[in-house]
C-alpha cells in the first residue's frame, strides 16, 4: 500500500510548486478586513473576517509564483454576447473542489485534501469552518443533500446520478462520515472522477441544502411550497427546485455560491453586476482575502461590437468574442485605448476542422463519408499553408487535427498525417473509391448520378471560418469537388446534425488538445453525439442503445475498447497506451479534419489590471478561459 504516500507526497509538491502553502493552523497569518464589507462589519450586518474565512483557508503565496501582492477594490469591466453567458461568472472564477494549476497539476481547492486508493476509493476532506456566501455552513450535509434527494430523486433527476458517476451502469457508494469529511466508492476503478471535478463546467456534487430543502417536498411546509409554486408560475415542487437550483447558470441571484464573486443583479439587464464573495476560502500571505477585485461588471454587447468596444478601452480584461482577425485593430488602438493586446496561445486541438457526418441519412453519401480514402482525399486537397498566410500571418500551425505540443502525447506524424497538399494524391485516392467520372463543369460524379456537391454547415459565428472555406473551395474545384457553404444559427447547426441531415459541418477541433494519462479519453471514442463526424453513435452510448445507431466501423469499435482499456487500467503506463493508439487510429481515419492550431488568441488587458500574465493559455477545458490564471488574482492599480 505505498500508493498514499506517494500520492500525498506528490500532491504535496505540486501545491508548493503552484504556490499553495501547506496548511497548519499557526500559519495562518493576521487576517485583513475588507475595505469593500468594513461598513457591514462595522454595523454587525456581516461578521468580521476571521469568522468569515474558513479555520483552514486556503493560502495563496503570490511571491512563489511570480505575482505581485494584491491591492483590493476597484471594478472590472469584461463583455459577454448572451445574457445567458452570466454563466462565464462560474467558469472564470474557477473555484472548484479540485481545481487544474497552471501547469494543468490536479490540486485541492475547495477541498482541503483528498485520498484516492487504487481509483475507486475517493475520500474527499473540507475545510473546516468553511461557508457558503450566506454564512451558512458548508459541510458533508451539502453533499448528502444532493446525493439522496437531488441525484437520486427521480422527479428531480429523471435519468439518475450523472455519468461519470457511474462505472459499467454502477452507481458509487456514497458515505458521509463526519461534516469534513464524503467518501465515494466503486467496485472498479473510475480514474476520471477528480477530472471530472475540475472541469470548465464542473458537475456540482453538492449543494446549498438549507436553501433549497424549503423548495423541496421532502422538507419544505406543505402550504408554503404550494404558495411558493404557484407565484413562480410552475407546474410542480420539483419544476421550481430545478429552476432555482441553478449553480452554473449563475442566474439565481438568491442561490448561495462557493465562487470568489456573488451575483448582485436580479432579472435581465444590459449589466450585471458580481461583488466579491465576503466568505470566499482563499487569502494570500499578508492575510488579505481573495478576490482582490471588489466588482465585476458584464455587459451584454452584440457580437460585432466586442472588438470594437475593446479597442475603444471600453473593457479591463476581455478575451471571449475577439478571434485573431481582430488582433491587428487591437494593437493599433493600444495608446488611445489605455490597454494592451497579449497574443495567449489556444488549448483546442484544431482552430478549424471539418466533420463529415458518418451517420448521415442519405445512403450514398453516407456510405462515401465512411470511407477513409474520401476523407484522406479532402485532407490532402487543403492548401493549409496558404490558408495559415491569409487569415494567420503564419503564426498558426498548419496540420491535422492532433493533440498539441504541451501534451506528452503529441506526435509531430499525427499533425502531419494527411496533411500535406497534395491534390494529385487526393485525386488518386477518390478514382480508387469509384469517382472516377464528371460532369462537363469537371465535377465528379456520385454514384447514382448526382454531382460531388459537399455541403458543410456552419454556425456563422467566424468569420475566419468562411474564409478558410472560400480558399477551400477552390482546392477542393481542383480535384472535382464542389463546396457549398451553409451558415446556420448555432442550435439549429447542432439539431441538423444531430438528425442526421447535415452531410459536413464545421467546428473547432477538440476541446481538450493537452490531454494528461489521467484525462478520460472518452471524447475519441464514439460516446457523444456532441462529435459532430458520429451523432448517431453518440446518441447510441449516451441512452444505452435506446436511441441511435451502434458504431459498426471496426475502428470505432476498437475505440470503445480502448476508452474501457483506460477506463480500467490501475497505472499511467496503461492509460498513455491506449491514449497512444486512439490517437494513432484519428490521425489515420481522419474522423474530423483539422486545419490547423496554436492560432493566437488576442487577449485585452487594460493598463490598470495587474497580475494577467502575458502568455497565458486560452482553452476551455482544462483551462476554463482565465480561470486557470486564477483571475481572483488578478488586480486593479489606478
Amino acid at each position: 500500500m505505498l500508493e498514499l504516500p506517494r500520492r500525498a507526497f506528490a500532491l504535496a509538491l505540486t501545491m508548493v510548486l503552484a504556490g499553495v502553502l501547506p496548511l497548519r493552523a499557526d500559519t495562518v497569518p493576521t487576517l485583513q478586513e475588507s475595505v469593500f464589507w468594513g461598513a457591514e462589519v462595522k454595523s454587525g450586518d456581516l461578521p468580521p473576517i476571521d469568522q468569515r474565512i474558513p479555520e483552514e483557508p486556503l493560502i495563496v503565496d503570490l511571491a512563489a509564483k511570480g505575482r505581485e501582492f494584491g491591492t483590493p477594490g476597484g471594478v472590472m469591466r469584461t463583455m459577454i454576447t448572451r445574457s445567458k453567458d452570466i454563466r462565464q461568472m462560474v467558469v472564470y472564477g474557477y473555484a472548484r473542489l479540485v481545481g487544474y494549476d497552471e501547469n494543468y497539476n490536479l490540486v485541492p481547492d475547495l477541498l482541503k485534501s483528498y485520498e484516492v486508493e487504487e481509483d475507486r476509493r475517493f475520500t474527499l476532506h473540507l475545510r473546516k469552518g468553511h461557508k457558503w456566501s450566506d454564512g451558512a455552513p458548508f459541510t458533508s450535509a451539502d453533499f448528502e443533500y444532493w446525493w439522496k434527494d437531488v441525484a437520486n430523486n427521480p422527479l428531480l433527476s429523471p435519468a439518475g446520478p450523472p455519468d461519470f458517476l457511474l462505472i459499467e451502469g454502477q452507481p458509487p457508494r456514497v458515505s458521509f462520515p463526519d461534516a469534513t469529511t464524503v467518501m465515494f466508492e466503486w467496485d472498479k476503478p473510475n480514474p476520471n472522477f477528480l477530472q471530472s471535478l475540475a472541469q470548465a463546467r464542473p458537475p456540482f456534487i453538492y449543494r446549498p441544502a438549507h436553501f433549497l430543502k424549503q423548495f423541496h417536498q421532502d422538507y419544505a411546509d406543505t402550504a408554503q411550497l404550494a404558495a411558493a409554486v404557484e407565484e413562480n408560475r410552475v407546474k410542480s415542487w420539483a419544476a421550481l427546485h430545478n429552476k432555482l437550483d441553478n449553480m452554473y447558470q449563475f442566474d439565481n441571484a438568491q442561490l448561495p455560491t462557493l465562487q470568489p464573486w456573488i451575483n448582485a443583479s436580479e432579472g435581465k439587464k444590459i449589466r450585471h453586476n458580481f461583488v466579491r464573495n465576503p466568505y470566499y476560502h482563499r487569502i494570500d500571505t499578508r492575510g488579505v482575502q481573495l478576490p482582490y477585485i471588489d466588482i465585476i461588471e458584464m455587459e451584454i454587447v452584440a457580437p460585432g461590437l466586442v472588438a470594437a468596444k475593446s479597442n475603444a478601452g471600453e473593457v479591463d480584461l476581455q478575451g471571449r468574442g475577439l478571434d485573431f482577425r481582430d488582433a491587428s485593430i487591437l494593437k493599433k488602438g493600444e495608446a488611445d485605448g489605455g490597454y494592451k493586446t497579449y497574443l495567449w496561445q489556444t488549448g483546442v486541438a484544431s482552430q478549424i476542422a471539418i466533420y463529415p457526418n458518418l451517420n448521415h441519412n442519405d445512403d450514398v453519401w453516407r456510405a462515401l463519408l465512411r470511407d477513409a480514402r474520401l476523407r484522406r482525399a479532402l485532407s490532402l486537397a487543403i492548401d493549409r499553408d496558404a490558408i495559415n498566410r491569409a487569415l494567420y500571418f503564419k503564426l498558426a500551425k498548419p496540420g491535422a487535427m492532433a493533440v498539441l505540443p504541451a501534451s506528452p502525447f503529441f506526435k509531430q506524424e499525427h499533425r502531419d498525417a494527411w496533411a500535406a497538399y497534395d491534390p494529385a494524391r487526393a485525386s488518386a485516392l477518390l478514382d480508387e473509391v469509384g469517382l472516377d467520372k464528371r460532369d462537363g463543369a469537371g465535377i465528379r460524379l456520385l454514384p447514382d448520378g448526382r454531382p460531388m456537391e459537399l455541403v458543410i454547415e456552419t454556425a456563422g459565428e467566424r468569420q475566419e471560418v468562411e474564409n478558410a472555406l472560400q480558399i477551400i473551395t477552390d482546392t477542393w474545384r481542383e480535384i472535382g469537388v464542389k463546396l457549398v457553404m451553409r451558415p446556420l444559427d448555432r442550435d439549429i447547426l447542432r439539431n441538423r446534425v444531430f438528425a442526421g441531415t447535415t452531410m459536413a459541418s464545421v467546428w473547432f477541433g477538440w476541446d481538450n488538445g493537452l490531454p494528461q494519462a489521467y484525462t478520460s479519453p472518452a471524447y475519441l471514442a464514439p460516446t457523444d453525439q456532441v462529435f459532430l463526424a458520429w451523432p448517431k453513435w453518440g446518441q447510441h452510448y449516451q441512452t444505452a442503445g435506446q436511441v441511435g445507431e451502434a458504431p459498426d466501423l471496426p475502428e470505432a469499435q476498437r475505440l470503445m475498447e480502448l476508452l474501457h482499456d483506460w477506463e480500467r487500467a490501475n497505472n499511467d503506463q496503461d492509460r498513455a497506451a491506449a491514449w497512444s493508439e486512439m490517437l494513432a487510429i484519428h490521425a489515420d481515419q481522419i474522423y474530423g479534419i483539422g486545419i490547423l492550431a496554436e492560432a493566437p488568441q488576442p487577449i485585452v488587458v487594460s493598463a490598470r489590471m495587474r497580475n494577467v500574465p502575458k502568455k497565458g493559455m486560452w482553452a476551455w477545458d482544462p483551462g476554463a478561459h482565465f480561470g486557470v490564471h486564477r483571475m481572483d488574482e488578478f488586480f486593479i492599480q489606478d
